[in-house]
């Protein structure tokens, strides 16, 4: 389109809840491109996602010389402050008190903020006073000002933190790494933390990372495609196997603990389910099991091991019940409108309001009854 341009707007919001960091994305796309870089983010926050919908389906904003467009535009900049200049969209509930940081993702059209989105944002910019605001601009090649001021303006409360992110046509194609760098730019860059997924067969472990120059070098690794490698029982309480690549080591004197994760020789990744000392490179550990689910996941002998970032890159990585929190099943029946587990697995007929719960094999929020 000529003047409708996509602008992706993110505000990013993370909770310690239960003692856990979240993040909540909100989101509005028309063309795709912001849907694409939510997609991203997903590997990056661990959020949970919502998306804005405009009430009226199937709108083409930009028939007739992008009439329908620009005159929604139009009526907010005539009526900023009225709620009546602002398009109707699908009803959401969202409890903001779960966030501190809110991840909103929207197209810009005509130099400001797309109307879907401000509409959004001036029914809940209020609820989202004192919470940390990052943005992130996709446009063709236009300046992101007015979008910037759209965004001050609706969240007047709001704490702006890092510098807006610009992906444009000129660089979109670098966009995870773009992405990847914004994040740790962030006052909030400790609740950005990578989980790394780990299948064996059937079963799925997921693992939080350390923040070090080893695991950088295996993120960027792993953006490119999966790593799998064969992986040998070692002392009865390791599996170790070759990664096929060197990454940069700082060794430490270390007595690990079963689900520890660590590379040993530069090019030998080690997961644990007993324990060792030696001197190794913390790369992460792996979230919420115990000995014995690392022993049952980890079978007996030689085993087959594929490294990953995102769930979406295993087909084997659906959920099943009775598996514990960070340790997925393979269900070859699950769908997105398929059986519901809460974060423990077992599974549920519905979640409640302020619930989140998996199905499909992806995290959901539940934001109403």
């Amino acid at each position: 389109m000529r003047h409708l341009i996509t602008i992706a707007f993110i505000l990013l919001t993370i909770n310690n809840l239960s003692a856990q960091n979240r993040t909540l994305v909100a989101y509005y796309s028309y063309t795709g491109n912001v849907r694409s870089i939510v997609d991203e983010l997903k590997g990056l926050t661990n959020a949970d996602i919502v998306e804005i919908q405009p009430a009226k389906e199937g709108e083409r904003y930009e028939a007739d010389n992008y009439a329908i467009g620009s005159a929604l535009i139009s009526a907010i900049r005539e009526n900023p402050d009225k709620a009546e200049s602002y398009p109707e969209i699908k009803p959401l509930s969202v409890d903001f008190g779960l966030y501190d940081n809110i991840i909103v993702a929207t197209p810009l059209w005509w130099s400001n903020m797309a109307a879907p989105m401000q509409t959004f944002l001036f029914a809940n910019g209020a609820e989202m006073a004192g919470k940390n605001i990052a943005l992130i601009v996709s446009s063709a090649s236009s300046g992101i000002s007015s979008v910037v001021a759209d965004a001050k303006r609706l969240i007047s409360n709001g704490k702006f933190v890092g510098e807006p992110l610009w992906i444009n046509n000129k660089n979109r194609s670098n966009m995870p790494t773009l992405l990847a760098n914004w994040t740790k730019t962030l006052d909030f860059k400790s609740n950005m933390t990578e989980k790394l997924y780990i299948t064996i067969g059937s079963v799925t472990l997921t693992a939080t990372l350390a923040e070090n120059t080893a695991t950088q070098a295996l993120v960027a690794a792993l953006r490119e495609s999966p790593i799998t490698y064969s992986a040998t029982d070692y002392g009865s309480f390791e599996k170790v196997g070759p990664l096929g690549r060197s990454l940069p080591t700082a060794n430490e004197q270390t007595t690990t603990e079963p689900g520890d994760i660590v590379l040993y020789n530069g090019s030998q990744i080690v997961i644990f389910y007993g324990s060792n000392s030696w001197d190794y490179t913390r790369l992460g550990k792996i979230d919420n099991a115990t000995q014995q689910e690392l022993k049952a996941a980890l079978g007996e002998g030689d085993c087959t091991i594929t490294l990953s970032l995102s769930a979406g890159n295993n087909s084997e990585n659906q959920n099943n019940n009775e598996t514990p929190t960070g340790i997925r099943q393979s269900d070859r029946a699950a769908t997105p409108d398929g059986p519901m587990y809460d974060l423990q697995g077992r599974r549920i007929s519905a979640p409640v309001r302020g619930q989140i719960y998996i199905q499909g094999g992806e995290k959901k929020f539940k934001f109403s009854n």
